[in-house]
């Protein structure tokens, strides 16, 4: 069959392009895509070419593995990791039973895609087709609280209520925690925020509205999702003494000037990385991506996403939905690419 495949081929170029696809190999099976879902964070980055030059793609993903371990990203470049369809043909040695399923898979964006078996998900019933592209985000999300490891009455700070925030943010809500507060400067991601506490979260718009919801010891947790460097400095300025702060953002080639010299090195802050591509040492003897994935996919079962896709674009259209995302509009959220 042929596809339609969108191809980066420099910084804010964006191409759709005609191509042939053949049968599914053994083992394989063919997806014509419904929707794939743009990220905001690290796809923005290889968009603009700000992705780190001396860093692959993601090695742990066969759809953006470099073509050799280790090996860096260059223009030209397909990628995304967010599709979600159904699946029209297998290949020998697959079950006739996976042919009707709709199925999510880490694929650039295409109208159609081949895809091992064993890396294509089946989507729950319940869940839709623009719900099931937030998997990745939800996965993020859960892999950001096992980092962050929150305990029982903590006093918490959220930064960022894009869509990975606001997955955080419902996990933490279901917590026993003495509060929440989760901090973005756009009124309409506050007021999401608000939504998916139940009561406990309080939602701001700076750091220092944050430090006083918090109280006078400060938070015992803070998590940085909000994409901009600068933001660092303000989940170390609320965060109390002997406090961790969890790092979730990807800032690519984007610097952060961290202030380190006063109440970060007095107070005996923690900053710990999170990321997705790893389950940290600490939980990889119980936990893998199976079992992560499974807790994702509740999570979206039981958030109520509706208002989060904010814009949506067919393929055709692409390179418009990539000017779109490069504006950072205070309206924008999520958007999709939506295929015939």
């Amino acid at each position: 069959m042929r596809r339609r495949a969108l191809v980066f081929t420099g910084p804010r170029r964006a191409s759709v392009i005609d191509e042939e696809l053949g049968p599914p190999a053994p083992g394989q099976l063919l997806v014509a895509t419904r929707v794939s879902a743009i990220s905001s964070g690290t796809e923005r980055l290889v968009y603009r070419g700000d992705f780190p030059a001396d860093l692959p793609l993601d090695d742990t993903l066969p759809s953006l593995a470099a073509p050799a371990p280790g090996a860096a990203w260059s223009y030209p470049l397909r990628y995304g990791y967010a599709a979600v369809g159904r699946v029209v043909a297998a290949g020998d040695g697959v079950a006739a039973a996976w042919v009707g399923r709709r199925v999510f898979s880490f694929q650039p964006h295409g109208s159609a895609f081949l895809v091992a078996a064993d890396e294509a998900w089946p989507v729950p019933n319940g869940i839709d087709d623009e719900k099931a592209a937030l998997l990745a985000n939800a996965e993020t999300a859960v892999n950001v609280v096992l980092d962050a490891g929150p305990r029982v009455g903590e006093r918490v700070a959220v930064f960022g209520q894009g869509v990975v925030g606001l997955l955080v943010t419902a996990l933490l809500a279901r917590f026993p925690l003495q509060g929440l507060v989760a901090v973005d400067r756009l009124p309409a991601r506050a007021a999401r925020g608000r939504a998916l506490g139940a009561g406990l979260v309080v939602v701001v718009s700076a750091a220092a509205e944050a430090r006083a919801a918090l109280g006078r010891d400060g938070a015992d947790l803070a998590i940085e999702l909000t994409g901009n460097p600068a933001a660092l400095n303000d989940a170390i300025a609320v965060t109390g003494a002997e406090g961790r702060v969890v790092v979730g953002s990807f800032y690519g080639r984007k610097q952060s000037a961290l202030d380190l010299g006063g109440h970060f090195h007095r107070g005996r802050l923690t900053i710990i990385s999170s990321q997705v591509s790893r389950i940290g040492p600490a939980l990889s003897a119980r936990w893998d991506r199976a079992r992560r994935r499974d807790v994702a996919w509740e999570l979206l079962a039981r958030t109520d996403t509706s208002g989060w896709i904010t814009h949506r674009f067919p393929i055709g259209q692409a390179e418009a939905a990539y000017a779109r995302l490069d504006e950072d509009a205070p309206d924008m959220l999520q958007l999709l690419l939506t295929y015939e």
